[in-house]
């Protein structure tokens, strides 16, 4: 599918610092689903950042792992077709904020999309690909990042129904899609896809997830398009994504509570665990889940740790004792293998 850009966007600054997160608005909706969807609520609480401390603030930015785990829940409660359905019936128009507001606004339904796609990171990640083709009719196609072919087909339902419900919203007056293609397969029964989605045409097992409007409702005119309120969406939208503030995800976390044990002089799985309140357990349990493991990032923070300490000439007797070595000999053998030089080479001059 041709992703159309848009030649009215301006350029904002690099977004490198925002990659793999997601806005606080979306993952306050979907968090709100699945809470109504008899989910275990310990399993809620084990997923950073979707307090409501953290979903305050427009500016804060949620990994996109916090929100994939969210839609993963809802996919488990939920099977088969109707959860992403579920959330998109709970987003009416400025559930999402500016975004909504942006793909509701131009001159026609095509425009609004089109000049909203340059900001759809305000939403969601970068690697959650929103995608046009366009003129005649429009298409728009969704790219998940979400692995398991389950909860994607929950994502992607909820997308193009999210798409459907603004369309007519913009518009103002029912809108039926020419066609609907799901990379899932068909289930047993679509009877709920078809009723919310107004068709019969729905092809399962294909290429790509998208939703398809005709000619004549991608061009139709908004009744509500404000130029004025567009460009000021768009100068909110730079804004927000110039910053945006993305918070720490579980290996984050980890890693900062580490170095803080660090400097404790106190650096063992259960102490990190007691900062990070989860058990030693469920540390392991999220350090496997990163490829990574209690010993391995140990020997990485205490690496880090003894090159600093060394620059600033501290012993290597007291940086041993800093960083939890049994004696400076036990240091002098570990950074041997970190460097295959000893501690003295980062002594300064």
């Amino acid at each position: 599918m041709t992703n159309s850009g848009s030649s009215g966007a301006r350029p904002s600054r690099p977004l490198d610092a925002i990659d793999g997160t997601t806005s606080t608005h979306l993952v306050r909706l979907v968090r709100d689903v699945v809470r109504l969807s008899n989910v275990d609520p310990a399993r809620l609480a084990r997923i950073p950042a979707i307090d409501d401390a953290a979903l305050t603030s427009e500016l804060n930015r949620i990994p996109l792992r916090s929100l994939v785990d969210l839609w993963e829940l809802l996919a488990q409660a939920r099977p088969g077709p109707g959860a992403g359905l579920a959330v998109a019936a709970a987003a009416p128009l400025g559930t999402l904020t500016t975004w909504d507001y942006l793909v509701t606004n131009g001159p026609t339904l095509a425009e609004a999309l089109r000049a909203a796609q340059p900001y759809h990171r305000l939403v969601t990640a970068a690697e959650e690909g929103f995608e046009l083709e366009h003129p005649g009719e429009l298409t728009v196609g969704y790219r998940t990042s979400a692995g398991d072919p389950a909860v994607a087909a929950v994502v992607n339902e909820y997308v193009l129904a999210y798409y459907l419900r603004r369309a007519r919203e913009a518009i103002g007056r029912p809108v039926i899609p020419v066609r609907l293609t799901l990379s899932r397969s068909a289930p047993a029964t679509h009877d709920a896809l078809t009723a919310a989605f107004g068709t019969d045409r729905i092809e399962f097992d294909a290429p790509a997830d998208s939703i398809t409007f005709t000619e004549a409702d991608a061009a139709a005119p908004l009744p509500r398009a404000d130029p004025m309120l567009a460009d000021l969406l768009r100068n909110h939208a730079d804004l927000v994504l110039a910053t945006a503030k993305p918070l720490p995800g579980p290996l984050e976390a980890f890693r900062l509570a580490l170095n803080t044990t660090l400097d404790d002089g106190q650096p063992s799985l259960a102490s990190v665990a007691h900062r990070l309140a989860v058990s030693p357990r469920t540390l392991q349990r999220q350090l496997a889940e990163h490829d990574t493991g209690w010993r391995h990032e140990l020997d990485l923070a205490r690496y880090e740790r003894a090159k600093s300490l060394l620059d600033q000439g501290f012993t290597t007797a007291t940086v041993a004792d800093r960083l939890g070595f049994a004696d400076d000999r036990a240091l002098r053998k570990a950074f041997h293998r970190w460097t295959g030089t000893p501690p003295s080479t980062r002594r300064p001059a």
